[in-house]
């Protein structure tokens, strides 16, 4: 019993491990609700973002309950960063386009973005949004299209919306259904899950 366990637990770790999307990013900027925090970790882990980058140069990094979706911080990796310049320097050397949520004049339609190269995604603090340096060094802003009198939407419902267009995208193109990782490289990844 304990083995077929074992191989249960062994072939969804190889699964899930298979379906990530190390193309994809999230850059957390500030956002300070622990709720929120841990609303965009747990749709990353459901999208398949490996990891997100932390900004948290005017805010502290919320405590997250354990009774929440901290579970998702199991699986998905985080990055610190002093600042917006050290995290965009960071992401370009990997190749990361850099598109800040925004809804300014600039901004492009997010359904108007190619989603499936790699791509990095900036959501920002609940009251203020991105950082000015935050949007003006990204490689573009993009909002998301709203019909209602309110227009803006609660930052982990935003990067859901976000994450999830660039899933659309990217089943369509196939790149789910192919690892993104060598070999090597998943047998190396599924070692170290296992022994999360």
């Amino acid at each position: 019993m304990a083995k077929f366990r074992t191989e249960k637990r062994y072939g969804k770790i190889s699964a899930v491990l298979s379906a990530r999307q190390f193309s994809l990013n999230v850059v957390i900027e500030n956002v300070h609700d622990p709720h929120n925090v841990s609303a965009i970790y747990r749709t990353c882990d459901a999208v398949g973002v490996p990891a997100v980058s932390l900004i948290y140069n005017n805010e502290q990094f919320p405590k997250i309950s354990k009774t929440s979706s901290a579970s998702a911080f199991k699986w998905v990796d985080k990055e610190k960063y002093e600042g917006v310049e050290e995290c965009y320097s960071d992401l370009r050397s990997k190749g990361f386009k850099i598109y800040a949520s925004l809804l300014d004049e600039n901004s492009v339609d997010l359904y108007d973005l190619d989603l499936t190269g790699k791509v990095a995604f900036v959501m920002g603090n609940e009251k203020r949004g991105v950082s000015e340096e935050a949007a003006m060094l990204a490689d573009k802003t993009y909002y998301i299209p709203m019909f209602g009198m309110i227009q803006s939407l609660n930052v982990s419902v935003a990067t859901a919306v976000t994450l999830y267009e660039a899933m659309r995208q990217r089943r369509k193109s196939g790149q789910y259904d192919k690892s993104e990782l060598s070999d090597e490289e998943l047998t190396a990844m599924i070692d170290k899950w296992c022994k999360k």
